[in-house]
């Protein structure tokens, strides 16, 4: 089931703690405690904070750094209730854009408007039904908005970008299973969509990501596992099966992907929403090997990340973290009640921790 928001979920947490008394059931382990393959546990290096709202409902985060100098760095994340916010790497909030209930975000560089490069960023808009498209300039690192793509499925939920030559395509889905992958030209008075395929899983997705060097879409669907799709729009439609929901490495709901590439090798990082734990699968060919999960912890400054929904992954250098970096949904931002936020983790100490070369 989808996570509701701070508000709702504030205004239900008294009943439900006297439900839960009154029955006598267990609480779901989570993050250490999880039950199954047992997690290792990382601690994050930093998290995003915001002043002006009280009640953040963060869902999903896109990172970007400019590669000429990694310094430059950026972490976009959703509020599903308000909008956009751009955020730097030690958590301060840059820019908002209060541009209503934004679900998922995305972003891919070298999208060039009127003869400049630019970075499309891209969410999700669950009030008007399409998606919210706006511009990063590379060069001064401001943000503007770019324009609005309506499309035709109901009430649009999970999504991501990907490129294939020297086209962006978006891959938007709705809560029956349904995705659409849709072209997206540029012009000077905003984007312009085309759907290029439909597919369809069984039930509701929500957390995709889009391999660009392999063509290949993961999508997650939420209370079955993992899929992937050939990404390129005159492919066939039939997914394979990557990993499944077993209680043992994941845990539904399945929400965020990621995909980070470290030297030679390529791994699949998923959101396990029901155990607040991260199972990674190393990508080899058509094989995806489970090479064991994390979860983060609470370290001196920061709290533990639970019931997590989207996660993002850069490739690379980014910032002072050289081989690349993770962000992650976090429902609670301890002490702060009510207030959901975004965590940031090394991926050397994911590396470590699972120890992987």
């Amino acid at each position: 089931m989808s996570r509701m928001t701070s508000r709702a979920r504030l205004a239900r947490i008294g009943v439900v703690a006297v439900a839960m008394v009154q029955i006598g059931c267990g609480v779901s382990r989570h993050g250490h405690d999880a039950a199954g393959d047992p997690p290792k546990p990382v601690r994050a290096v930093a998290e995003t904070f915001v002043t002006t709202d009280a009640a953040v409902d963060a869902d999903d985060p896109a990172l970007w750094a400019d590669t000429r100098d990694v310094s430059r760095a950026l972490l976009f994340g959703t509020d599903k209730s308000d909008g956009l916010y751009v955020h730097d790497l030690d958590g301060s909030v840059r820019a908002f854009f209060p541009d209503g209930p934004l679900n998922n975000v995305d972003l891919r560089d070298g999208f060039a408007v009127d003869g400049r490069a630019r970075v499309l960023v891209a969410a999700s808009d669950r009030r008007q039904f399409g998606i919210r498209a706006y511009l990063l300039d590379p060069e001064t690192l401001s943000v503007e908005r770019y324009g609005f793509i309506a499309t035709d499925i109901g009430e649009p939920y999970g999504f991501c970008l990907g490129r294939m030559g020297d086209r962006i395509y978006a891959i938007i889905g709705n809560k029956d299973g349904v995705l659409q992958q849709v072209r997206i030209d540029a012009t000077t008075q905003g984007p312009v969509g085309t759907v290029v395929r439909t597919l369809q899983l069984g039930s509701q997705t929500e957390g995709c990501a889009v391999d660009d060097d392999a063509r290949h879409l993961y999508v997650g669907e939420e209370d079955v596992g993992v899929w992937r799709f050939d990404f390129h729009p005159e492919a066939g439609i039939e997914p394979l099966a990557v990993a499944r929901v077993d209680n043992h490495r994941i845990r539904a709901d399945v929400e965020g992907l990621a995909l980070l590439q470290d030297g030679k090798e390529k791994y699949l990082i998923v959101s396990s929403q029901g155990d607040s734990t991260f199972p990674v699968y190393r990508i080899a060919g058509s094989r995806h090997e489970y090479v064991g999960r994390f979860t983060v912890v609470a370290g001196d400054r920061i709290d533990a990340v639970t019931e997590t929904d989207g996660v993002s992954a850069w490739s690379g250098p980014i910032g002072r973290y050289p081989n690349g970096l993770i962000a992650m949904h976090d429902d609670e931002d301890e002490p702060h009640a009510g207030q959901q936020n975004y965590k940031l983790v090394d991926w050397r100490d994911v590396k470590q921790a699972l120890g992987l070369p």
